[in-house]
């Protein structure tokens, strides 16, 4: 029977003169299908922030509970240095609809512990805004808590030994993942000290197989990053938040063996120490990096990509993934006149994080393990093979270290079969195309830019 319903026509048909209605009903259904996806996902998002709601209702509603009175307590402003793995979290910073954060966690533990009244009143900064899947072994804020003491003592050494044990209470209720590890209080002079604006220098640490990447080319380049540079090409330009300036300075940039060696499954590490970092920077570089290490590019290719001059856009790369990215340490001034405040909570610390690497060092060594049986069988059944059928055989070359790929996950995207040079790739919009988008969006404030 014919369907006498009238057929409306999506935009992408109207000026098609020969379009059949099995076409139209078929684009139809096409346009629905992403409806429903759109509409689904728009679904996910409202359940994650009613479970978050529900979540917050539960644990501060309660109104038989007593509440605190923060009126009648002293309090201190700190340091606080935590360390996570961020591998299973969206990422540092609070989102509305996601309580997969660190920072949720964080907060929830200060509350419940009564240290903090509310993040509004707190006086919070945090050093780094790491993002999903990103670690932190040196994460650092600062953040006004409850104190036992008042703010004039004058006996500092005494009330450091008294005080509240604060990372003990806190590891008590944070996922095990998340440990508070010292503190250091802020003198009274230097109330407006904040983690983020006084922080002199970060070091942020990509650690990688050596699988067979070229070391030797990979530290090469590194060396041409040091200095003072414009890194619009080594990063995601976050020009609609205001990000129009991208000169950084990198103090120190290298690549460290962690275990000597040389084998393929032999770890290193990318060093880089800098004041501050743009928007997955040191993903583009370390996806830059993969890309000489392999032989596809040469080291000068750095220096190609920090003259912003002669290359204006930026060619279009894979970053490298976040899993192995991590903040490691960040520097302050204050640590001269003042130590870090360490109690026995360290050692139950320790032994968390042994137990943690004991659980992820079996799983390494067995999958390790079967990978070696394989490359056995693997070289037994090739080893006799004749040339003529060893040109015909996927790998081309038989041996026990034939396939070679322990790196190649390391990099976002499909691997091409066809490698093009960075250079000769097609590039994406230059900074004053992005800037003048959206200026003309009225999502830039001229006065930024000037």
């Amino acid at each position: 029977m014919e369907n006498n319903y009238p057929i409306k026509i999506p935009p992408k048909l109207k000026k098609a003169k020969n379009a059949t209605k099995d076409e139209l009903l078929k684009l139809d259904k096409e346009e629905l299908v992403d409806r429903i996806i759109q509409l689904e996902a728009h679904n996910a998002q409202l359940k994650n922030i009613i479970s978050k709601n529900i979540s917050e209702t539960d644990e501060t509603g309660n109104k038989n509970k007593r509440q605190y009175d923060f009126s009648k307590c002293h309090h201190r402003r700190i340091l606080l240095k935590i360390l996570y793995f961020g591998w299973d979290y969206h990422g540092l910073a609070v989102q509305e609809d996601s309580t997969q954060t660190i920072e949720h966690h964080l907060f929830k533990a200060l509350v419940k512990t009564c240290l903090i009244e509310s993040r509004e009143k707190s006086q919070y900064h945090r050093c780094g805004r790491t993002d999903k899947g990103v670690s932190a072994f040196g994460q650092v804020i600062s953040i006004t808590v409850r104190s036992k003491h008042p703010s004039d003592i004058q006996n500092l050494a005494e009330s450091l030994s008294t005080e509240i044990e604060y990372c003990k209470l806190l590891n008590r209720v944070l996922p095990k993942d998340i440990r508070a590890v010292t503190w250091m209080p802020i003198p009274d002079d230097c109330e407006a000290y904040s983690a983020r604006f006084d922080c002199k220098k970060r070091k942020y640490k990509y650690y990688f197989p050596k699988s067979s990447l070229n070391i030797l080319a990979m530290r090469d380049a590194c060396s041409r990053l040091i200095g003072s540079h414009d890194f619009r090409h080594l990063c995601k330009m976050d020009v609609g938040n205001g990000v129009t300036q991208f000169r950084r300075q990198i103090l120190t940039a290298d690549i460290v063996a962690i275990n000597e060696g040389g084998e393929p499954t032999s770890m290193y590490v990318l060093v880089l120490e800098g004041n501050a970092f743009l928007w997955h920077q040191i993903r583009c570089i370390m996806g830059v990096l993969l890309l000489i290490g392999e032989g596809n590019e040469e080291p000068r290719v750095i220096n190609d990509l920090l003259d912003v001059e002669t290359n204006e856009r930026k060619p279009q790369y894979n970053m490298a993934i976040d899993v192995p990215l991590n903040l490691f340490e960040c520097t302050y001034d204050l640590e001269k006149a003042s130590n870090w405040v360490y109690t026995d909570e360290l050692k139950c610390v320790i032994e968390n994080l042994q137990k943690m690497w004991a659980l992820q060092s079996v799983k390494a060594t067995m999958i390790k393990d079967c990978i070696e049986n394989l490359e056995n069988v693997h070289y037994t059944i090739n080893k006799n093979k004749s040339v003529t059928e060893m040109e015909n055989c996927e790998s081309n070359v038989v041996g026990r270290d034939s396939i070679m790929v322990y790196s190649d996950g390391l990099t976002q995207g499909v691997k091409p079969r066809i490698y093009v040079p960075l250079l000769k790739r097609e590039v994406c919009s230059s900074l004053e195309e992005r800037i003048e988008h959206y200026m003309k969006k009225k999502k830039l404030d001229h006065n930024i830019i000037t």
